[in-house]
Parts: structure tokens; sequence; C-alpha cells
């Protein structure tokens, strides 16, 4: 395998710094790029009204670099064209926007808006991001049912009932529902379950349900327990635990032992919902706080999520791109994006002035549909739950950087152990799934100096390989991974004009438009080192293919199992030349490297898991042209199976419901052609 040295601007790595370094060079030269940039953008300008918006700045590719947002999109574009008063970070910006794309707005706030949703959608490397892969869970009352059901929910919130959240972590959603269940007896099962019950589960005999499903408690008698549960969640719990007392004790006084047990339970698990609230937030109401903390060229977003005066967690964020920007900013920036997806509480509580902070106050009240405050707290419950959120974002923060330090020691010496030049920005790991060939599907799984990158994950559905051809199966994930790019570098008269379909080939020093492939973007980010799981066939079956596609300069390595299979930390590492190296069985970076192994073989195999499972529930039916889900179902409801649908005679198919003539003929067709 070719390599070059790393840091030089022919390497696949050293292309991008060699890049970046100069940047600044030549935006005091010659500027040719920054140059075109700002033609471009006063292009734009041209045809600018001063009205509200928001304005995406895209490369040469239709890739988006920054989105932002105006109250005069004249005024505030053309201040790009300023390249003078622009910082660093935004001379770099300019010199890549060869066009621009604007959306006009009816005000200020709804532009506001609109900046944010685009920024989550397309996270433009201009832009700070708030990395978070999780959605917040919340707790579901559903208002569907003549007996509410209360469930975990995350996404969208299309269910009809009350949602009480967020929660910071799935576990003290758990904790949570697991104690209300105790606390009010309301039922967790799905409707069907519910619907088919002739006696009451388990549930109903440990106390946690009051089984309405079999009649233990009527309607009236569950709807008071749902009220009581609202009324818990939404901050009365003082009066609710009142009440209970006072049935109790009136329990108790009629000799009703058991009734008072039952209630006593109950009470329990009311004091257990607020003993575990590690923050005293009574008297807050519904409020989010949040502290930010610099420290290292890095920030630490604190955020405690406090509704109806019970703390419902905390949660650390790390926005990325804030160099050279301001941490108010970033903080506003930060808040935007998290209410994106989060409903905004009536009250935010941060710890500095906001840049245009009544603005957001506004744009948020607009989506949330009340009044939302924000303001800098400073006396009382307030300023204490603030101080509490500044340490614990101070001390988040320096867990972070430890953590940092101890991974970018342990990414040094994984670039050592693999003999790479560098330490890798962007790791793929790929592997295979299947059942003796059948539903064979290939995983990409990728990882960067930030964690792992769930949301660049990608499947393959086999096609061509031949059935339990591992092998193959290989070489045609690579070829479908790389074919575009490798199109990129040698298509159109690179490289001579190679056709890739020909055979191997022998690349030439990296050209400009691998160069432009490995900025980020949709199928355009070439890898720094791929991960195979598997031993020699399976590395030279890549190897192959990547050096038929005219890629050689990637480094590749498999990792396998040692002689002894079932025992972990005997892994082989496999490299493209036939060496193999070990590590030893406590070394950090084999437990690094096995994690990312075991990454892909989960992803793998939950992709195959679904992809059996939709094969099983699929139906013959599916096959035929233009029967859709209505006529299908009419079809099995009037002759019971999908077997029966294929003995049916034409008549018979005419007469059922809703299957017109020529549907039935197409149906008789697809079943009977050339018989």
């Amino acid at each position: 395998m070719s390599r070059t040295k790393a840091g030089s601007p022919h390497h696949p790595r050293g292309e991008e710094r060699f890049h970046e370094a100069n940047a600044t060079q030549t935006v005091a030269g010659a500027q040719p790029d920054i140059e075109a940039g700002v033609e471009a953008i006063r292009a734009t300008v041209r045809t600018l009204k001063p009205r509200p918006g928001v304005y995406r700045m895209l490369d040469a590719r239709g890739d988006v670099l920054y989105v932002g947002k105006a109250r005069s999109l004249k005024a505030r574009v053309a201040n790009y064209t300023q390249v003078k008063a622009l910082s660093n970070r935004l001379k770099r910006m300019v010199s890549q926007t060869r066009r621009m794309e604007i959306v006009v707005t009816n005000s200020e706030a709804e532009a506001l808006l609109l900046e944010a949703q685009l920024i989550k959608r397309y996270r433009p490397p201009f832009n700070v991001l708030l990395r978070d892969d999780k959605s917040f869970p919340f707790i579901l009352l559903r208002a569907d049912h003549p007996f509410p059901r209360i469930q975990k929910h995350r996404g969208a919130r299309r269910a009809k009932g009350e949602y009480y959240g967020p929660f910071a972590s799935a576990g003290s959603v758990n904790k949570t529902l697991n104690a209300l269940q105790k606390l009010f007896l309301l039922r967790s099962c799905t409707d069907s379950f519910f619907n088919n019950r002739d006696r009451p589960c388990l549930l109903y005999q440990i106390k946690r349900c009051s089984a309405p499903c079999v009649g233990r408690i009527d309607a009236a008698g569950y709807a008071s327990l749902v009220g009581e549960a609202k009324e818990f969640l939404s901050g009365k719990s003082s009066a609710v635990q009142a009440r209970i007392e006072r049935q109790m004790a009136t329990a108790a006084e009629q000799l009703d032992f058991e009734t008072a047990a039952i209630l006593r339970d109950r009470l329990r698990a009311a004091t257990f919902i607020q003993g575990s609230q590690a923050i005293n937030a009574s008297g807050v109401g519904d409020a989010d706080i949040f502290a930010l903390a610099a420290k290292g060229g890095q920030i630490g977003v604190q955020a405690f999520f406090v509704r109806g005066g019970q703390n419902w967690g905390h949660r650390a964020f790390f926005p990325r791109n804030t160099g050279e920007v301001d941490e108010a900013e970033v903080l506003a920036d930060v808040l935007l994006q998290f209410y994106e997806e989060v409903p905004p509480p009536r009250n935010i509580l941060v710890d500095r002035e906001l840049p245009e902070q009544d603005l957001i106050a506004e744009a948020l009240c607009e989506k949330a549909g009340h009044g939302v405050a924000i303001a800098i707290p400073q006396r009382g419950t307030r300023r204490r739950l603030m101080a509490q959120a500044q340490r614990n974002a101070v001390e988040a923060l320096d867990r972070r950087l430890a953590e940092s330090g101890t991974k970018a020691t342990i990414m040094r010496e994984m670039a050592e152990f693999l003999e790479l030049d560098d330490v890798p920005q962007r790791i793929e790991i790929y592997d295979n799934s299947h059942i003796q060939g059948d539903k064979a599907l290939g995983a990409m799984v990728v990882a960067s100096g930030e964690g792992f990158e769930k949301g660049q994950y990608r499947k393959f559905n086999i096609r061509t390989a031949q059935t339990n051809d591992d092998f193959g199966m290989l070489r045609e994930v690579m070829a479908r991974r790389f074919r575009t790019l490798a199109e990129k570098d040698f298509g159109d008269g690179g490289a001579g004009g190679v056709d890739l379909s020909e055979g191997a080939v022998t690349p030439s020093e990296p050209t400009p438009a691998r160069k432009a492939a490995r900025q980020p973007g949709h199928e355009t980010v070439w890898p720094d080192l791929i991960l195979i799981d598997g031993g020699k066939g399976q590395m030279s079956a890549v190897r192959d293919t990547l050096a038929e596609m005219g890629i050689e300069d990637v480094p590749l390595i498999a990792i396998a199992k040692g002689p002894h299979h079932g025992r972990e930390g005997r892994e082989v590492f496999h490299f493209p030349d036939g060496r193999e190296k070990t590590l030893p069985v406590n070394s950090p970076v084999l437990f690094y490297l096995q994690r990312l192994r075991d990454e892909v073989h989960r992803y793998a195999i939950g992709a195959h898991r679904a992809k059996r499972s939709r094969a099983i529930s699929a139906s013959p039916l599916d096959e035929i042209p233009g029967i859709g889900p209505s006529r299908k179902r009419a079809l099995l409801l009037h002759f019971g199976t999908a077997g029966k649908v294929r003995a049916a005679a034409l008549d018979d198919l005419k007469r059922a419901p809703g299957i017109s003539e020529g549907v039935a003929r197409q149906i008789y067709d697809f079943y009977h052609a050339g018989g």
C-alpha cells in the first residue's frame, strides 16, 4: 500500500491540514478563493431586499457551510463582503462559498426558529452544533382510551394525551414510572393486551395496577386515580399526599386495615419519588436551568430540568464548532437547537446575558404557544439552583477534558500500533450478517474522536454476491461504498480517464477532486482508516477490490479472533502486506478496537434481524403490482388466506368487496401468467 508523508499536501489527511494552514495566507495574498466567494455573495446581495429571513452559504458541491438569520437580509449578507472586518473563521467560510440560498420570513422571530431547524437538518461545519444523538424521554398519560395508559415515550408526540418531561435519561423515567404505578395503580399494558384479559395479570398481584381490564375498579374510580396522577405530575404533590394520608387514616379508623395498607404503600411511593430528587426545586414550577463552562478551548453546558417543582434530571452538552465564537452566542445557539425538539417551559434560567435575548424569548413563545421568560436568577431558590448548575458544568467539562486526554493517548497509541501516519479522524468498520447467505446484509459503522457517529451508519443489502460468500459480500460492499468517490478522482479524464470497470489501476497523487471529497458531505467523505471484521481472506478481498478502483492510500486493517475463538483478548490484526500483529490482553488500545468491532457486530446483527422480521411478516400479495394495503386487507378478509386468493377463479375475485373487474383481472393474470 503506497503511503505519503503525514503533513504533506499530498497525504490524504495532510491535504486538509495543509489547506487550512494556508487559508490565512491565501486571504492575505493573492486571495483567489476568497475573491470568488465574495463575488458569489455580491451577486446574491444585488437581489436581496431589507426583509427578515434565513440565508445558507453553499460550497462548490452544494453542501451547506453556514446557516444564518437576519432582520435585514440585504444588510446582513453584505457584511460578508467586507473581508478585512471578518474573523479568520469567517474568512475561511467566505473562501469556500460559491452560492447562497435565501428564505424570506414574516418576522425575525420566525427566521430564528427556521435557522435552528435548518442547522439541525444540515449540520453545517461553520455553525455551532449541539451534538446529541438521543431524543429526550417523556412520560405519556394517554387520553385515547376509557382507561388511560401511562408509559414512557420518545420521538414525535403524535399520540393524544398529556406529556410530562423532558427527563434527562431513560433510567430516571423508568424509576419514576415504577413509583407512579405503585402510587396511582395505572395500567401500563397495550390496548390489545388490555382487551384480551380474563383475569388480572402479575402487576395487579404485586399492587402496581388496579386491574381495570377485568373490572376490579370502575371507570369513575380509575378516573379519580388519573386525576391524582395529573395533579402529582403537574407539581401538586403535597395536595395528593395529604389526600392519601387522610384516606389512610379514615380506613384505619374504620378497621379496614387492608385498604389502609394499600394506601400506606402508595404514600411510600410518593415519598420515594420526592426523596429521589437530588436537587430541591420546590417553588420553582416549570423551568430549565442552563449554565456554561469554558476551559482548554472547549465549552460545556449543563442543563437541569424542573417540572412542577420536581427535578427530572440533568444533562451535560458539549457543542461543536465553538472556536472564535463568543460564549454567550454559543449558549444562545444551544438553547435554540435544544428547543427545536423539546417543548420550552415557561421559565428558562441562564447564567449570563444572551445576545438578542428578547428575540429568542419571543421565538420560543411563538413555538410553545405560551409565554416564555429568559432570566438570570439573582436570589433565592433559583439562584441556588443556578450555582449548582454552574458547579456541575465545571465538573462535567473537567471530566470531559480528562476523558479526551485519555482517549487522545489511546488514539495516538493505536495509530502507532497500526503504523498510521497520523491519528485517524474518521474510522469506518465493516461486517456482514446473514444465515447461510439468506437475507445477507453488510454494515458500516463510523467512529471519530467524538465517539460513534450514528447518523453516518449505513446498511448494504447484498444484491450480487453468491450465497454464503463472505468475501464476495465484502467486495460488493466496498465497491458500492467507494465507487462514486473513485470516479470523482479518475473519471472525466482523471488518472488518464481510467475505466473503473476494466480492472486495477495505479493512482496518481491525490487530485483536487479527492481533496474536495474529503470535506464533510453525504457520500463524499473518505475514511482515514478502514477496519474489517475478519482475517486474511477478508483482507485480501477488500484490498483487491479497492486496488481495482485505484484506491491505495487508505489504511486498511482486518481484525480477527485468534486460534482459540472463544477467548477474548487474542485478536490478530492483519495488514495488507500479509503481516500479523497482536496486543497484550490488558491493552487499552485492544479494548478500544474490540469496542469498534463489537459495535459493527451489534449494528449488523440488529439490521439483519429487522430484515428477517420484515420478511416473516410480508404477504405474498405484496408482490402484486397495484395492490395497496386497503385492497390487500379486503382480499384477506374475503378469502381468509393469501393461498386462497392465489387459487381463486376470476369470477370469485370480481365478487370480492372493493375489487374492480380490472383489478381482479390483474390479480388473476399475476398468478396464472403462462398457465
